[in-house]
């Protein structure tokens, strides 16, 4: 459950103008070095979205697990934020 839905959605946004950008860009024939900085400069805006997911996540999801007492529950919790890690490596 995200806390504060608005900054994520505004940011979102943003990213999706940028990639509708980057589709002009090339339908235009833009030089390639141009279009690439501005495939990194989203890469760069989804991993601040993404950072901000995780943390939230950290500060709801898993500190409810903690504050519950539940050794199933954290476990639980743990193993999600490590296969989700696992995944992000490859």
């Amino acid at each position: 459950m995200i806390v504060d839905k608005e900054p994520l959605q505004k940011r979102l946004n943003r990213i999706e103008g940028q990639v509708r950008g980057i589709g002009r860009m090339i339908d235009e024939e833009r030089y390639c070095i141009d279009i690439l900085q501005q495939i990194q400069a989203i890469k760069s805006a989804l991993a601040r979205v993404e950072d901000a997911v995780l943390k939230d996540h950290a500060a709801t999801c898993v500190n409810a697990a903690i504050a519950s007492g539940s050794e199933n529950e954290q476990r639980k919790k743990f193993e999600e934020l490590v296969d989700m890690m696992a995944k992000v490596k490859k």
